[in-house]
């Protein structure tokens, strides 16, 4: 199963492994293997990262902690304490470390020290009431994203799984309109 990061924050990526929230939820994240791959996948997160199960489901609670307070920026309401608290909390955590090498700089870092940079993210992303923060337009999908658009006119979470299918049925309706 393939890892997609078009939310552009890992902390929002990290809340897209779990899909269909609101009609079919499917996670992604079944057991510390999968973390170990998804972390691997992700840009600027170190690789060969060791998870346990525990890290497993700190890595879950942190995730549903950043949507339900990402969901609470979108409805415009307070954020909710409980979330608060477990971001806030991971966020205190260890730091990566950065090194140079002749390809550039590289991160290291263990489980601590990524769950503590996804908490960051998502305190950098929520804090700012003008960041462009949505939710994907297409009926049933509720992955969160950055809309850094021109225009902030994006309307769903990436044109491979949402926005072509969106186009493509849009078109199906019109052409039975018009054969009809």
């Amino acid at each position: 199963m393939g890892f997609v990061f078009v939310s552009g924050s890992a902390a929002l990526d990290l809340v897209g492994t779990v899909t269909w929230r609101r009609t079919d939820p499917t996670e992604l994240l079944t057991g510390p293997a999968d973390l170990a791959r998804w972390i691997d996948a992700c840009a600027d997160l170190p690789d060969g990262v060791t998870v346990t199960p525990e890290v497993l489901g700190r890595a879950r609670d942190l995730r549903e902690a950043v949507h339900r307070l990402a969901t609470d920026r979108l409805a415009g309401r307070a954020f909710d304490p409980a979330a608060l608290a477990v971001v806030n909390g991971t966020a205190r955590g260890p730091g990566m470390t950065v090194q140079l090498d002749d390809h550039g700089t590289r991160r290291t870092g263990d489980a601590d020290a990524v769950l503590a940079e996804l908490a960051r993210d998502a305190v950098a992303v929520l804090a700012d009431v003008d960041t462009p923060l949505k939710e994907c337009g297409r009926p049933g999908c509720t992955r969160l994203y950055l809309d850094r658009s021109r225009g902030a006119r994006r309307t769903w979470c990436g044109m491979d799984e949402c926005g072509n299918r969106v186009k493509a049925a849009a078109y199906r309706a019109r052409r039975r309109t018009i054969t009809g």
